[in-house]
């Protein structure tokens, strides 16, 4: 192993600091990292970020505890800033850290299924961004009933306690929760280097799964356990392939979307529960956003009703619009329908693991036996030791009188207990207990209501001793207290299960009307879409001076547009996101529209189609480069594709080619050149530099290229060529037109 480096010490004088002289150490990075990150990395994992076995993280144990010893389990409800100050003796990070983690476990938040802090006041919700919470002074609270279960004897030495930060006082290290909570409370964190993000489940289907998987491991959890439950509710869209996969792996997402009803006699469709992922606030600014950018013309108004009874958002329809179509839509375009991440990343014995869901259940149950196994060993101690006690008890009924006198005949109190040791046999713990007995107990009747305990005590440590050897005695005591878990505090699932084959999937192209529409657009950019009727009806197109048209083709409203730049990049965009235009306006900027970079100007706009044809791109150089138009075709919604063609020369001509053609080549020194596209290779590669096609002279170069159809050349037969490439022949005037040959579709 290489030696280490060892540090240099440099020392400067700095002005700054009144003369005095400042000391700089220089440390290799490596030292750094270990001895500075890697201790507040493990710090936010282990003691901060990522949930335990229970359930908890330290913050919320800490909470917990804390109420629980100032006796708000079944009492009272005291004001929220009383159980903040206390939990400071716990945790020292701050009141307003302290306060969240109060907000997000009660019952007024509702971020959780079974919330733990009953709450009075005003705690915000969960489902609002803006509905903030009040300040802890003006709210109470309380522990729920259910807490009951998370401390179930945690005085019987269920868990072991550490001291806190100052010593002053003990803490559990985990809470003895009698059902699996890690499962039921939905939890995330963001650690160093790892993250934490597990959805909740219903308490009810969690307490079944877990039965039935200490009566048999291999059960099928999807029968007890179908898919995740929320408290804002909602609808799960259930697909059983993406399900198995996160119990199994603990990774993967699944969709949830909002529940919504029509009202036919208003108009308006009531959405009353949405994803947990989102709130009210950023679904209508997002509807807003899409009204605006006229992506969403079905809608009147959206309007936040939410009050006390719960969430209202009411969607104010246009009259004839479908409302299931523009739910549709909505889930599409919105957070009304999200998707939910999950990584099941919990620490086990201070260790993170990302574990699926029979395997949490595997961990837990091995937790909750050790639990439960400590729990029987305590009281199994207690029993013993009052059994002792009773033991020596019963040696004195032999001869009450005898340790009368005994006790009477000592005249030094220490030797009272060595004495009744040697009188009777018995041990000084036995001793220190019958010297102890009142005076008014030292009688026949007492002794024996005493002793006669003693039976049913050696039966019920006979019973825990076989308790403690026997697994299954312990699996059915857990599956006791789950049972009583589940008949106190189950409740019916909150979020509905849609399967994936059921639910209609949102077309945008069918939600746009279609018709035929005629695209113009300018050397400077300007597109305009024009109907068939106001084409007839419009005189002649409007340009701004010296601009004119470069290109027209007729298309659809549903059609999709190419735009190429003169950047070697292409913008993807709908004909639908164009308003209809007329000839007497100058029409839409798209460098604007599309938010180009800046100094890039459109090269030309095409229709792909269904992207089975092909480009030709045509260089100054002389080379050109086949490539199949199904290369620019995407998967998802990009709006921008770089590097759509090559940019090693510049380009001259693009045309799109329908099959086998003629294309006609031009250069700057009245060269034609006519071959077939069959000479040239498609390629699947957008930046292909090409072949040569033209062989063009010093300083010369490629001016334009058309396609034959779109070409004024008469004698074809002249500058035909089988082979590429080549010089082609000097035009004739016939050939020429009365305009320069340039760019045509």
């Amino acid at each position: 192993m290489a030696k280490k480096k060892e540090t240099e010490k440099k020392k400067f004088d700095n002005p700054n600091v009144m003369g005095l002289r400042a000391e700089v150490m220089e440390q290799p990075i490596t030292e750094t990292l270990e001895t500075n990150f890697m201790p507040y990395a493990m710090s936010v994992i282990v003691s901060r970020a990522i949930p335990e076995i229970d359930g908890f993280k330290p913050s919320h144990r800490k909470l917990l505890y804390t109420m629980f010893k100032m006796g708000l389990l079944g009492g009272s409800r005291t004001k929220s800033a009383n159980i903040v100050g206390q939990t400071m003796k716990l945790n020292p990070h701050g009141d307003a850290a302290i306060y969240e983690t109060m907000v997000r476990l009660s019952a007024g938040y509702q971020a959780l299924l079974t919330p733990f802090v009953d709450s009075k006041g005003n705690f915000g919700k969960v489902y609002s961004r803006d509905m903030s919470y009040a300040a802890s002074r003006y709210t109470e609270a309380r522990l729920s009933a259910i807490c009951g279960e998370l401390f179930r004897d945690i005085d019987h030495d269920t868990v072991d306690f550490v001291d806190n930060y100052d010593g002053s006082m003990k803490e559990p290290t985990l809470l003895p929760t009698a059902f699996p909570n890690v499962l039921v409370s939905a939890n995330s964190g963001i650690a160093a280097g790892m993250a934490s993000q597990i959805c909740g489940f219903n308490l009810g289907e969690v307490c079944e799964t877990t039965i039935s998987y200490l009566k048999d491991p291999d059960c099928d959890l999807h029968a007890t356990l179908p898919a995740p439950d929320f408290p804002t509710g909602g609808e799960i869209i259930y697909e059983r392939r993406e399900m198995e996969s996160i119990y199994q792996t603990g990774r993967g997402s699944f969709k949830v979307r909002a529940r919504w009803r029509y009202l036919d006699k208003e108009n308006i469709i009531e959405i009353f529960e949405i994803p947990y992922t989102t709130t009210s606030e950023a679904v209508i600014d997002k509807v807003a956003e899409l009204i605006k950018t006229g992506k969403v013309r079905e809608i009147n108004d959206m309007r936040d009703e939410t009050d006390l009874g719960g969430l209202r958002l009411a969607i104010d329809l246009k009259r004839g619009v479908d409302p299931d179509k523009l739910m549709q839509k909505l889930f599409k375009l919105t957070t009304l329908q999200d998707a939910f991440p999950c990584n099941f990343n919990i620490l086990v014995g201070g260790n993170p693991r990302v574990m699926g869901v029979r395997e949490i259940l595997e961990e837990w149950t091995a937790w909750r036996m050790d639990c439960v196994r400590r729990r029987v060993f305590f009281e199994l101690q207690k029993k013993q030791d009052k059994l002792h006690l009773l033991q020596g008890l019963e040696k004195i009924l032999l001869d009450i009188d005898k340790a009368i006198e005994i006790i009477r005949n000592t005249e030094l109190e220490s030797e009272v207990v060595p004495n009744l040791m040697m009188g009777f046999g018995i041990d000084q713990i036995q001793a220190e207990y019958v010297a102890e007995i009142r005076l008014r107990n030292i009688n026949r009747e007492y002794i024996l209501k005493r002793t006669a305990e003693i039976e049913a005590l050696e039966k019920d440590i006979a019973e825990l001793e076989a308790t403690l050897q026997n697994r299954r005695r312990i699996k059915s005591i857990i599956v006791e207290e789950l049972k009583q878990v589940q008949k106190k505090f189950a409740a019916p699932r909150k979020t509905a299960i849609v399967y994936a084959d059921e639910i209609e999937e949102f077309d945008e192209a069918e939600s746009v009307p279609d018709y035929p529409v005629t695209v113009f657009l300018s050397r400077g950019g300007y597109l305009k879409k024009i109907t068939a009727q106001s084409l007839r009806m419009s005189g002649e197109q409007k340009y701004k001076e010296g601009d004119g048209l470069l290109i027209s083709f007729e298309a659809t409203n549903r059609s999709e547009l190419l735009v190429f730049t003169d950047k070697q990049q292409v913008y993807k965009t709908r004909l639908s996101e164009f308003e209809d235009g007329k000839a007497s306006a100058l029409g839409v900027y798209l460098p604007t529209k599309l938010q180009m970079d800046e100094g890039e100007n459109v090269f030309t706009v095409l229709d792909p189609g269904d992207y089975r044809k092909h480009l030709l791109f045509v260089f100054e150089n002389g080379k050109a480069a086949r490539v199949e138009l199904s290369a620019y075709e995407t998967k998802t919604n990009r709006k921008k594709l770089i590097g759509a063609y090559s940019d090693k020369s510049p380009l001259r001509a693009l045309l799109v080619l329908d099959g086998e053609q003629d294309v006609v080549c031009v250069s700057s020194d009245e060269r034609c050149l006519l071959f077939h596209t069959s000479l040239l290779q498609a390629k699947s590669s957008r930046s292909t530099q090409g072949v040569a096609v033209m062989a063009l002279k010093a300083r010369k170069t490629l001016t334009g290229a058309a396609l034959l159809s779109n070409s004024t050349i008469q004698n074809q037969s002249r500058y035909r060529v089988r082979s590429l490439p080549a010089a082609g022949a000097l035009l004739k005037p016939e050939d020429k037109g009365e305009e320069q040959m340039s760019l045509q579709m």
